[in-house]
């Protein structure tokens, strides 16, 4: 295989992808411009960190398009104060930038051969401010909660209350929900302690999370 110049790669996918798709926030670029993600991306799929599709991690997970990754950690207005609820670790590359943004990142990976290979890209690249945890997240993580920042990076039929619940007052959430083929990426933010907003950003298809809670179906 022959290897590309990835930052010549990197460079060319933010002016081509990420400008051009509503992000301007340029500490949000600035973080892309200098992570290497093909560090992160399946080893056969390693020339493709870059280009503008879905790259699977195995067992029906997906990696984002670069271009959905940027625009969503725009969208959740990251502090550096604040402390991180990420829903499936995959390939460790979201970590690692909401990482760099905030003060601490709690990631939950139910598959924990996912969790293990994050954990070493991560070490590697000397991210430090994350606690990985194996378990079940598609209905609420409540352990360290509040949270300031939700992403839920897998979709979900349902979005369950729980994840609510567990933002902070101020606090922002990424949801996908709805079901194949088009969903909605919803950002959900909490006014105070019973009053949330809510916007739909755009339209995606994604995998849901393993054990999603399914609509209930009518049988006639």
């Amino acid at each position: 295989m022959i290897s590309l110049n990835f930052d010549v790669a990197r460079q060319t996918m933010i002016q081509s992808q990420i400008r051009t798709w509503y992000v301007h926030n340029e500490r949000v670029i600035d973080l892309i411009a200098r992570m290497p993600r093909q560090d992160y991306v399946p080893a056969a799929s390693r020339n493709l960190a870059y280009v503008d599709m879905n790259i699977a991690l195995g067992h029906g997970e997906v990696m984002m398009t670069p271009k959905s990754e940027a625009r969503l950690v725009q969208e959740l207005e990251i502090d550096p104060k604040d402390k991180i609820l990420e829903i499936g670790t995959g390939s460790g590359y979201m970590t690692a930038l909401l990482a760099a943004l905030g003060r601490h990142v709690v990631s939950v990976e139910i598959r924990p051969e996912f969790t293990a290979e994050a954990a070493i890209k991560l070490a590697h690249h000397g991210v430090r401010n994350i606690t990985l945890e194996v378990g079940d997240g598609a209905r609420g993580w409540d352990r360290q909660q509040p949270y300031d920042v939700i992403f839920i990076t897998g979709s979900l039929p349902i979005l369950p209350e729980a994840f609510r619940d567990s933002l902070a007052p101020g606090g922002r959430m990424i949801a996908i929900v709805g079901q194949a083929p088009a969903m909605e990426v919803k950002r959900i933010r909490r006014l105070d302690a019973q009053v949330f907003n809510e916007d739909s950003l755009f339209e995606t298809d994604l995998p849901p999370l393993r054990n999603a809670i399914e609509p209930a179906r009518f049988v006639f």
